[in-house]
């Protein structure tokens, strides 16, 4: 059975930012899409590598991020930090479990996700997982898109903390552990850009081609 062609094979590029398919010259690196300006390769170079990386680093951050205090509450003098553990819980203790749900969501299981997404198409890409390629792409495109989620936290901490300043009387001041999640933030975002899909579909045709030649000479006994 005749397999169809690759666009590759073929000299051409598909642009990641708007799907244009694009004819490059041979022996070109990289080169720009003529439709949207984003910058295109034919594969991104050291992106698995890369992509390890950030996500061991990520999920390294993530440890300080929900053990150090991302928060402190001062009124009248006194205070205690919050980490973002606790003040989930102290939320829902309050009354307010929609709220202790978002953040949560947010700061807690987006991250987490994220973090899990990637070491799987990871694993998928370096040992070749027998993992259908369609389900790889709804994986990265399901991470792709909660990662803006997790800005909720620094978004609420950088309002309190502009809003709630009464001198001696009540103040918010942001802790060590903020900013280890600002980090984790940056880094899962940067980890999600290095990560190129193109390589799911490289593993899945080398394993049709093996495939395919494993079978051909047992046709050719027949």
């Amino acid at each position: 059975m005749n397999r169809p062609a690759r666009a590759l094979s073929h000299g051409f590029w598909t642009c990641l930012g708007c799907r244009q398919l694009v004819r490059v010259k041979p022996a070109t690196h990289t080169c720009f899409c003529p439709r949207c300006g984003a910058r295109m390769h034919g594969r991104v170079e050291a992106s698995l590598m890369l992509t390890w990386a950030l996500t061991i680093t990520g999920a390294l951050l993530l440890i300080p991020a929900n053990v150090l205090p991302v928060m402190t509450v001062i009124y009248l003098g006194a205070g205690d930090p919050s980490t973002i553990i606790s003040g989930v819980f102290e939320l829902y203790h309050a009354g307010f479990w929609g709220i202790a749900l978002i953040v949560f969501i947010a700061s807690i299981a987006v991250p987490v996700m994220k973090l899990v997404g990637l070491v799987i198409l990871c694993l998928v890409v370096q040992l070749r997982l027998n993992v259908p390629p369609r389900q790889s792409m709804r994986i990265y495109r399901v991470v792709s898109a909660i990662g803006r989620w997790s800005l909720l936290d620094l978004f609420m901490i950088s309002i309190l903390v502009a809003l709630v300043d009464m001198g001696a009387i009540a103040e918010v001041a942001a802790g060590p552990g903020s900013t280890a999640f600002a980090t984790v933030v940056i880094v899962t975002m940067f980890a999600v850009r290095a990560f190129d899909p193109r390589l799911v579909w490289d593993v899945y045709e080398s394993k049709k081609t093996e495939s395919a030649a494993q079978s051909a000479p047992s046709d050719q006994q027949l």
